[in-house]
């Protein structure tokens, strides 16, 4: 399994993500985002399932329509996500996401909310294919 590091970016939080493949990279740092804003991820439980499909131009774009997908959906919907199941492709013009994600409402008395995060940001953002699989590195905007 993948996983995230968080790692400190001026007034911003950036995310290092590792993953065998690309599906786990995306759901990597879906996990990785929701750790930025619920103190604690393992209170989560995946009540709820939600279809999500994306499709950007670029690996990268797609990066960040997905993290900000699950932004919106935490701002909007007043969710937060404990299980991300995505399958990714990539042609040379378009990458696309198609999967479900289970998650349930907040829960004031379980869920300590710890960063707002408002987006994020194309900014310094990477998706690269390495000799282990794939790694990405996105800044978020808090």
């Amino acid at each position: 399994m993948g996983e995230a590091v968080v790692f400190e970016h001026t007034a911003d939080l950036g995310l290092r993500i590792v993953g065998r493949d690309l599906a786990d990279l995306f759901e990597s740092a879906a996990r990785g985002l929701i750790a930025v804003i619920v103190a604690d991820p393992t209170t989560i439980e995946p009540r709820l399932e939600e279809s999500v499909k994306l499709a950007d131009q670029s690996l990268e774009g797609l990066m960040a329509s997905w993290l900000n997908e699950l932004i919106f959906r935490v701002e909007t919907r007043r969710h937060v996500y404990a299980s991300f199941q995505v399958e990714v492709k990539t042609s040379p013009d378009e990458s696309t996401l198609e999967g479900r994600i289970a998650g349930e409402p907040i829960d004031r008395s379980r869920h300590q909310m710890d960063h707002e995060v408002k987006a994020a940001t194309r900014h310094q953002l990477v998706v690269e294919r390495t000799a282990d699989g794939w790694t990405a590195e996105i800044i978020v905007d808090i």
